[in-house]
């Protein structure tokens, strides 16, 4: 087991001068492992430690190309929430919730999840009704929603403008109390280290570039530097790069890449204790617990794997913050950037098994898979031990696209999109 956190390992240290442990130790790479996950993000982090803490599978290899947390897991604006639209959807996130509110303790690292409330604010009558369905929808499945009116979000907010004399008044909020942030980067290295103290390989710098079937099975993964591993069980959990991992074993994935641009500002002294989201305006912005608001907007409009800021992003969320904030016209923006999301066509993921046998997909995460990392670990290794999803995901198989059963989630995420 890892070295404990806590004030008497800090006290210790602190005394004798000793260095703390690595987090993540190297290891040679084995020629098979049980299951080898391709995507060292938090989704494929997650998954490989619940296939250790939960079943005991600890002959697992996490492969990487870059480093954990390199793409979408440290890209995101780390928002938490589970207000969606659909029963299945609220469901999933709210169980992802829950175990985010324990996560700190189970992985014996800080991840920093501040749960400050998440308001979703509506400017026009079409957005006030898909308001009110989504509380209700919330309200079925036992999560904590309601709708507020201005003078109610005035006190929330107190910096929002909610006057009847802007372009886009605002007319009332979906409220959502158990909403908050989380340190993105914690939450990885949470999963990475507790997945490494239960013998699960990590393998930074480590691309895959092939997926070896045989009679309709897996049988192995290649890798850019020459080696093959055999395996019986591969998992795709790769954000950006999910149709181009599926391909290789011949699974076509519904879906388009679009990039997704966000930024901060200068820190400033603490404001904002709840996250803004509006629709109407393309914009989302919270206040970091270091004091830095942090911006996002809708994705790129067209399909690419670009990952670098653009003016036009900048121009437009400054523009649109300010409409809803005029007294933030001083700060200054710090820095900028962009992460890669993978669209569905009903903007829900695809989750569990694949027509090849031991290939399995956690992927189509569009704007909003950090927020799943948690139960989406959970889930997945149950499938993959069990070999069919349990019931939490039992939605966001890849067959709904053929079936008709699509699980329609834009009216929950539209900010992005």
């Amino acid at each position: 087991m890892p070295t404990r956190y806590s004030a008497w390992s800090l006290i210790r240290h602190g005394v004798s001068g000793d260095d703390w442990p690595p987090i993540l130790r190297q290891h040679d790479r084995r020629e098979s492992y049980d299951v080898v996950i391709v995507g060292g993000g938090v989704h494929g982090l997650a998954t490989a430690y619940y296939l250790a803490a939960d079943y005991g599978v600890r002959n697992v290899a996490v492969l990487e190309k870059s480093y954990i947390g390199s793409g979408g897991s440290g890209r995101n604006t780390a928002i938490l929430r589970s207000n969606y639209l659909t029963p299945e959807g609220v469901r999933f996130y709210d169980r992802s919730v829950k175990l985010y509110e324990h996560l700190a303790a189970e992985l014996n690292f800080n991840v920093m999840f501040s749960q400050r409330g998440h308001l979703t604010l509506a400017h026009n009558d079409s957005s006030l009704r898909t308001m009110r369905w989504r509380t209700e929808v919330n309200k079925l499945q036992g999560v904590d929603s309601d709708m507020i009116d201005p003078d109610e979000i005035k006190k929330l907010v107190p910096y929002l403008d909610t006057s009847n004399t802007t372009r886009y008044p605002i007319l009332g909020a979906l409220y959502h109390p158990p909403g908050g942030i989380v340190r993105h980067d914690a939450v990885v290295w949470g999963y990475a280290r507790a997945a490494d103290a239960r013998g699960v390989h990590i393998h930074q710098g480590t691309e895959v570039v092939g997926i070896d079937v045989d009679g309709g099975r897996v049988t192995g993964v290649r890798t850019a530097d020459g080696h093959r591993i055999a395996t019986g069980a591969v998992l795709n959990a790769t954000a950006g790069w999910s149709t181009l991992i599926s391909d290789m074993v011949g699974v076509r994935m519904p879906v388009q890449t679009f990039p997704l641009q966000a930024g901060v500002t200068e820190p400033v002294r603490p404001f904002l204790d709840t996250v803004v989201v509006s629709g109407t305006l393309h914009v989302y912005v919270s206040q970091t617990d270091r004091g830095e608001l942090v911006f996002g907007a809708s994705v790129d409009p067209y399909a690419s794997y670009s990952t670098r800021g653009s003016l036009e992003f900048a121009e437009g969320v400054a523009g649109h913050v300010l409409q809803l904030m005029p007294a933030l016209s001083k700060m200054r923006l710090l820095r900028q950037w962009a992460g890669l999301c993978d669209m569905t066509p009903d903007f829900s993921p695809i989750m569990g098994p694949t027509p090849v046998a031991g290939f399995y997909v956690d992927v189509g995460w569009g704007t909003y898979g950090f927020k799943a990392g948690p139960v989406s670990g959970e889930a997945m290794a149950d499938c993959i031990v069990n070999g069919r999803p349990p019931e939490i995901i039992a939605a966001f198989g890849l067959d709904r696209f053929t079936a008709g059963r699509l699980v329609g989630e834009k009216g929950a995420a539209a900010v992005g999109h």
